[in-house]
């Protein structure tokens, strides 16, 4: 019978900030998104404050003062590595992880009797926290609808943070008081459709009729009652690479001129290409586009994109940032002032596995071999990728990207202190430093 665990990271961001800052262990801690806009995680002394997910910082700004709460801008760079980590450590209990979002991922545990179960998921919980410095909640069951409840159990409702759904009775009333709409794959749409036909909780839906929900909603609806009543429909995935890859971001600051907005397109245009090659593939288009702030209705409006085809599918960042500063000369409009830009590579394909132009590849064009330049090309953002993985991002750029050698320090800085090139990046104000992707910034013990 297959038997499935959801484990799940308490809190994570703000329990990734706690790792290398201990004193705000029991202080509530909150953490905001790009631009320091909202609050986007929240420790769960400061959920007991009252501050809601998606609150405007400068609405609750008195508040987080008067209540000493530690407020972090968005270190998506620790957050990414410390998921890295915590994620590696999953298989030394299970060889079988999928890797479900940058806090979660569902085990396989086929092959584990019921009754070593509980003490091998604490074990587990246990040795994460020692490794990592990560708390985590364990919910398991026998199908992965079933283990995203259990997990929610155990996170709310148990003393060590594991919970195991196998009492067939207590699984009924749990299912009882779950409302609908907080059933994995369940949106609030679906969930009034449902509530229309007279299913308002997990368990109604569990004691429907699978070919009814199926009309109503779809296949997935119907997977869902069959997993709610214990047989298994959704199968551990493989990672699929990605069909577009998207970087964007608004600016810190609404800029005017030519030049900064060329060097953010640039910068992005580099992150999704570093993305790209992670995946092993290749990018056979580009899409650009920009675009002021609509909000502000006082400000003349502009809103543009333009795509431009590889003539054959490249990794190489600056072939892509070729491409993208043709389609942003398209796009440039003198007397705007531009609030976000972005880019989306597009028709990707496998590193090894994409159609070879006819007339640039193994062949001689105006002098060059095509085919030992592309081997070159990826001999170079190879290192490219290696150096700045070793020695933190941003170590290696384009000259196009506007940075500085060492520019990441650039976005630790206050926003009226950075050069005027770094003043479209985002703003960070309550940034935590690097502390593992960074040589400059390893924790120093006294």
């Amino acid at each position: 019978m297959s038997c499935y665990a959801l484990v799940d990271c308490n809190n994570f961001y703000a329990s990734c900030e706690r790792v290398f800052q201990p004193a705000l262990t029991g202080r509530p801690v909150v953490v905001l998104s790009n631009n320091d806009g909202c609050i986007i995680a929240r420790s769960d002394e400061a959920k007991a404050l009252g501050i809601p997910m998606g609150a405007p910082l400068h609405e609750y700004a008195p508040l987080l003062k008067r209540q000493k709460v530690a407020v972090f801008s968005s270190n998506y760079a620790l957050y990414g590595d410390i998921s890295a980590r915590v994620m590696d450590q999953l298989t030394f209990f299970t060889p079988d992880v999928e890797v479900y979002s940058i806090d979660e991922a569902f085990l396989g545990l086929d092959g584990f009797t019921p009754a070593m179960l509980p003490d091998h998921m604490r074990q587990l919980r246990r040795s994460i926290r020692q490794w990592t410095g990560i708390p985590v909640s364990v919910g398991v069951a026998p199908t992965k609808t079933l283990a995203k409840l259990a997990n929610r159990i155990a996170k709310k409702y148990t003393s060590d943070g594991v919970y195991v759904m196998d009492d067939p009775e207590l699984m009924t009333r749990i299912l009882g008081d779950i409302e609908v709409e907080d059933i994995w794959g369940i949106s609030k749409r679906w969930g009034a459709r449902l509530r229309r036909m007279g299913i308002g909780t997990a368990l109604q839906l569990r004691q429907a009729s699978p070919r009814q929900i199926r009309q109503a909603l779809s296949v997935v609806g119907e997977r869902i009652v069959h997993e709610l009543n214990g047989r298994s429909c959704l199968a551990l995935e493989e990672i699929q690479p990605r069909k577009t890859i998207m970087s964007s971001r608004s600016f810190g600051t609404m800029i005017s001129n030519r030049s900064d907005l060329e060097e953010a397109v640039a910068s992005y245009t580099a992150r999704a290409a570093e993305k790209l090659r992670r995946q092993r593939s290749r990018a056979g288009g580009i899409y650009v586009f920009i675009r002021t702030n609509r909000f502000r209705q006082q400000d003349p409006q502009y809103s543009n994109a333009a795509m431009v085809g590889m003539d054959e599918a490249t990794s190489d960042t600056a072939k892509l940032i070729r491409a993208a500063m043709g389609a942003l000369r398209h796009l440039w409009r003198a007397g705007y002032r531009y609030h976000k830009a972005g880019v989306m590579l597009t028709d990707l394909v496998d590193d090894h596995g994409d159609q070879a132009s006819l007339f640039q590849t193994h062949l001689y064009t105006r002098g060059r071999d095509m085919a030992a330049e592309r081997k070159t090309s990826d001999r170079r953002m190879a290192a490219l990728d290696q150096i700045n993985a070793a020695m933190g991002q941003g170590t290696l750029f384009h000259a196009t990207e506007g940075l500085t050698p060492g520019g990441h320090h650039h976005r630790e800085k206050r926003r009226h202190n950075l050069p005027k090139a770094e003043r479209w990046r985002m703003r960070a104000q309550f940034k935590s430093p690097a502390y593992t992707t960074r040589w400059s910034d390893l924790v120093r013990v006294r």
